[in-house]
């Protein structure tokens, strides 16, 4: 039997343009986390995590509300973090961001994505849908490890605040990618959080 991790982005921060760490979602996050709540409403899920971050764990109280079924619990291997640094073929783009993090974040961040990826891409015996509530660079990482890209590769992966990645394995077979950043719920002027605004 399958089993699948649904990726949830958080939210719309409250304030995050002034460059707060954490906090409460702003209106427009919640319309959001209600929407992605809507949207995963079929889904038989078998648990629920989320990470501890406030933005996160809000997301997760709203998404409980639609579905009272799913209880979410705090992981920190979900919080955000920077799951690896600029590597030789990184292109120079890239350099100002990661001019701005220090070698103990990378450290810190790679140390925890391993231990993400050990704990929630293990094989299952049963069939699984499992729902992971986080943040924008956790589901870039594992997207790239999914896919094996390079480990750097997860710096050019964006999700929107609400945005729905779904990855999947069936036995003996590795994870797949089977749909990534899926805005079909949220209206144009909910899809917040990319580094370019879509026009559709």
């Amino acid at each position: 039997m399958p089993q699948y991790l649904y990726l949830v982005r958080h939210g719309e921060q409250m304030d995050a343009e002034h460059g707060l760490q954490d906090g409460p979602l702003s209106p427009r996050g919640k319309r959001q986390a209600q929407l992605i709540a809507e949207r995963l409403g079929g889904v038989p899920f078998t648990s629920a995590w989320h990470s501890p971050l406030q933005r996160a764990a809000e997301t997760a109280t709203i998404i409980a509300e639609r579905l009272p079924a799913l209880v979410s619990a705090p992981s920190p291997l979900l919080m955000d973090c920077i799951p690896s640094g600029r590597a030789s073929e990184t292109p120079s783009a890239y350099d100002p961001f990661f001019g701005s993090v220090t070698e103990e974040e990378i450290d810190a961040g790679r140390a925890q994505m391993e231990d993400a990826v050990a704990e929630f891409l293990q094989p299952r015996r049963s069939q699984r849908h499992d729902l992971l509530i986080t943040h924008n660079f956790v589901i870039a990482w594992f997207v790239r490890e999914v896919l094996g890209a390079p480990d750097w590769r997860w710096v050019g992966i964006n999700q929107a605040h609400c945005g729905l990645t779904v990855l999947q394995q069936k036995p003996g077979r590795p994870w797949t990618l089977v749909t990534h950043n899926d805005l079909g719920h949220l209206p144009v002027e909910l899809r917040t959080g990319l580094p370019e605004p879509l026009l559709f």
